[in-house]
């Protein structure tokens, strides 16, 4: 019987006195699967933290309508409203309004910090569809009080409202 227990040991290639489960000294241990798969649970959730902390604005709800009519606008106290134009200055020059200011809606990501975000502001464009664009950038850069101008400079114009020509 001493033989057999001999040859058991050279089958192993392990001594007898070692315990089984146990891994040697000096050779790394296994992670076991379920131990990658919560490490990968929580990088992905790590990342997905992140990337809402550090990703995108959430568009700020304005207190005012989308949209104001032309007559509504015209009302409007110049003082308390930024009447913001984001068409080209080629149009610009053709007709704006009197007080209002132009940043072309290209240019409006880049000189955000020329626009005050205490005041009102009533985006304005030739139709009504830059300045939808223009009021919903705004809103996702964190200006609170944005509205556009249904119908734009075309019906601005159409009712009769002061413009001026040039630049």
């Amino acid at each position: 019987m001493a033989k057999s227990t001999s040859s058991n040991q050279k089958k192993n290639n392990r001594p007898a006195n070692k315990k089984k489960g146990k891994p040697a000294e000096g050779k790394a241990q296994m992670i076991p699967l379920r131990g990658w798969v919560l490490i990968v649970i929580l990088v992905i959730t790590l990342g997905y933290l992140m990337n809402k902390s550090l990703g995108p604005k959430e568009p700020v709800v304005s207190s005012l309508p989308a949209e104001v009519s032309v007559a509504d606008a015209a009302k409007l106290d110049q003082k308390e409203w930024l009447f913001l134009d984001v068409r080209e200055p080629s149009e610009w020059e053709e007709a704006h309004i009197p007080y209002a200011t132009l940043i072309p809606l290209g240019e409006l990501t880049a000189r955000l910090s020329e626009i005050p975000k205490e005041k009102n502001i009533i985006v304005v464009c030739r139709s009504g569809n830059r300045s939808a664009v223009g009021r919903d950038l705004l809103l996702k850069s964190g200006f609170a009080n944005v509205t556009s101008m249904a119908g734009g400079m075309n019906t601005w114009q159409a009712q009769g409202h002061p413009v001026i020509t040039g630049p």
